[in-house]
Parts: C-alpha cells; structure tokens; sequence
C-alpha cells in the first residue's frame, strides 16, 4: 500500500524485481512506511533466500555467522541470500563494515531499514554499495483502504466483530495515525475491542476521538523529524510566514518537543536573523522563557506563541551574525595581531615609556564625542565586519555609522594636522 514512485507500474524496484535483480538498498522512511514488508515482498518475488537479521539483539559474531551461511548457501546452491536488517543504523562501524565483502561479491544483497538518516547512521562504504530508497508516509487514503480492508476481511483482520465507521470516523481514524500503518491497526483494534465491549455495531467520530484520547503525531526528540521540525519553525519565521509560524510551533509542543529547548532556539532566532533591525525581539525571546518557567504548560506555551509571532512579524537582518561569523574567521585565519599602542592602558611607567596609550584621546572631551583613534589592528585598518541592512532600526543604526564615521574622520584630520 502507498509507495507508488517505487513499486508502481513505473517504480524501478517493481521493474527490478520483475527482472530478478534487486540491488542491495537501504529502505529509509518513518515508522509503519512498509519496510519490513517490501523487503519480504522483494524475497518472495525473486529467487534470493529471506533471512531476517535484527540490530538490536544482534552483534559481530552473529553477522559473521550469518554471512558465513549465506556464502556456503551461494556455492551450493547457486542463488543469493537476502539479508535484511531492521534497524540497520544501530549497528557500529565493525558491524557494518562485515557486510561489505559479501555484498561485493554477490553472496547477499542486503536490505537494511532505518527510520534514521543514513546519511548520519550508515557508514560512507557501504552506503556506497546501496542504494537508499525513501519511503514516504501513507496518506490518509491510503490508510482508509487499509482499515476497510481490516474490517472486512473474517480471516486475518477484525470482519468478525462486524463493526463499521462512520464516514467521519475513518477520517478521524486515518489523521490521527500520521502516515504510520502500524499505529492505525493498533488504534483500529482498540476502536473495534471498545465498540464490541459497549454492543455497537457503528462507531462514531467521538468514539474513535475518546479512545485515542489525543492525537499522536509523528515525532522523535533525537532524530531526523526533530531536526525537520525546528527547521521548519526556523525557515517559517525567517520567512515572516506567522501563520506557519505558529503551526510549527504547536506541531511541536503537540508532539511533546521540550518547550526550554523551544525557547532557547527562538532566543537564538532573534540574535542571528533579526539582531538590531529589532532589539526588541531579543527582550521578547527571554520574556517568553522566563514567562514558561514561572508558568509551565499549558498556560506557559502562550508566551512562546507570543514570541513566536512576534519573530514571525519583526524586521529581518542577520547583519550581526554575519559581522560576528567574519571577525571569527578573521581571528582563526590571521595571527594574534597586537592591539594598537594608542588603545593600551599604561598602569606603569615603563609602559608610558614605550608608548603605551601614546596619542590617546578621551572621546568624552570631544566635542564631536570620538577621538579619531585607528582601534583595529594595523593590518585591519579599514576592515568593515558590521553591515546594517535598511530593515527595521538598522536603517536608523546604519545612518549612525555614517555619521560616526565621518566624525571621526574629521577628528582623525585634526590629530594629522601639524602643531
């Protein structure tokens, strides 16, 4: 069921298996995508022996072993071992590196399964000699035909109890699964075990809602959908987009996300991509935070829609994150040029002697207020890290530096001028 780009009638796996010749793959995609189930669909269809292989309760000594059989198995009897591996991220290294002369030789094809991206979970060689195929969620249609399917068929589904749902139930049924076909038959079953228990025989949208109790949606604090998430919240209100904004935002709590650790990225948002164009927002972050740890949830997760829509809406600019970015590269890739003797503090008198603090102007006892000193190192002189935008306050800043600038320009100009 679903994976049409795949399996469909012009999916290169359906045309692979026709021809007997699927490659070693690792099948990537959420809970409940079919996995395990298109890899023992690719073992029935070809000629290749299915051997099942966990990650979790399996080590070294069992790949080798395994591996061994499967080379023993191809001389013998001339055909391939199909060896699949759920869960194949939780290997480490040595363990997937066992597979690797096998899969060369043709003595397996390996089908491994992750619900994690293997571009971070699969070592880069033998991710080279797979191919990763990714697998989508279901859609709710496509999970609408697998409850029906369930409720009727007497012998390996739930046709027996003779339940039916409503039109609005199956719908219900279908959103509150988020793609997964496990979760939907797990939630079915219950569904169907509820209504047999109250003697019903047509289960209701309310009943399908109060059996659930809430919404379970997809989501996994440590791996790739936590990531898709924040990044969805972060490029939502970069994109001043305060209606998807706050959609992520309630994705997230929703699906139990940390909300300190929510807080401490929009923090972070109001530094790097709003920064001065509006300071207000910095204030608005740290207010939110403080708000949620006095108040908790759920009342707390108000002050973090608050700053969220308040991001959402402010002036953009990343001119501070872009200046900071390049006075650290500058530091890391140029030696410790000496601070300028003008700007050294001379507590001493030896330092006095040498220069320390030579030329020093108070900028205070100016009438323009700057002193015209050089402040970068001489090999930066002219060096310009900050760059404000036009957007927001910046605009305003930006003026200022202007005006900065030429002020000390001109005190620069007295300093020069001869006694």
């Amino acid at each position: 069921m679903g994976q049409r780009e795949i399996v469909g009638p012009s999916g290169f796996l359906r045309r692979a298996i026709a021809e007997d010749r699927a490659p070693s793959m690792v099948l990537w995609g959420p809970p409940g995508s079919g996995k395990t189930t298109l890899a023992r669909i690719v073992a029935s269809a070809t000629s290749s022996r299915f051997v099942p292989f966990s990650a979790v309760t399996s080590g070294i000594k069992e790949v080798k072993q395994v591996m061994g059989d499967a080379e023993r198995f191809r001389h013998a009897a001339g055909r391939g071992t199909l060896v699949f591996v759920d869960e194949i991220h939780r290997f480490n290294k040595a363990q997937q590196d066992a597979f690797l002369p096998y899969v060369e030789r043709g003595d397996i094809v390996l089908v491994g399964a992750t619900t994690e991206n293997p571009s971070f979970e699969v070592n880069a060689a033998l991710l080279s000699r797979c191919r990763v195929v990714v697998l989508e969620p279901l859609s709710p249609e496509d999970l609408k035909r697998l409850i029906e399917r369930a409720l009727a068929d007497s012998e390996r589904g739930l046709g027996e109890a003779g339940v039916v749902l409503e039109p609005e139930a199956l719908d219900t049924l279908a959103q509150l699964a988020s793609g997964d076909a496990r979760k939907v038959y797990n939630l079915l079953e219950l569904v169907v075990a509820d209504a047999v228990s109250a003697g019903v025989s047509k289960v209701s949208e309310e009943a399908v809602q109060r059996v659930a109790q809430r919404k379970v949606l997809l989501y996994d604090k440590a791996g790739e959908e936590h990531f898709n998430l924040i990044s969805a919240l972060h490029k939502s209100l970069r994109e001043s987009d305060a209606d998807a904004s706050i959609y992520w935002l309630a994705r997230m709590l929703e699906s139990g996300e940390d909300p300190h650790y929510i807080a401490r990225r929009l923090v972070r948002f109001a530094s790097e991509d709003i920064g001065l164009a509006d300071p207000r927002a910095l204030r608005q972050t740290l207010d939110a935070w403080d708000a949620y740890r006095r108040l908790g949830s759920p009342e707390g997760d108000l002050a973090l829609a608050q700053a969220t829509v308040y991001l959402a809406v402010a002036p953009k600019s990343n001119a501070v994150y872009t200046a900071f970015k390049a006075a650290r590269k500058t530091v890391a890739n140029r030696p410790a040029d000496p601070v300028p003797k003008v700007i050294r503090n001379a507590p001493t008198r030896l330092m006095k002697d040498i220069g320390y603090g030579d030329g020093y102007v108070y900028a205070h006892d100016t009438e323009e207020g700057v002193g015209g000193l050089d402040c970068l190192p001489d090999a930066l002189q002219g060096t310009r890290f900050y760059r404000p935008t036009a957007r927001g306050i910046e605009k305003r800043i930006r003026d200022r530096l202007e005006e900065i600038r030429r002020s000390r320009a001109r005190a620069k100009a007295r300093r020069d001028e001869p006694p």
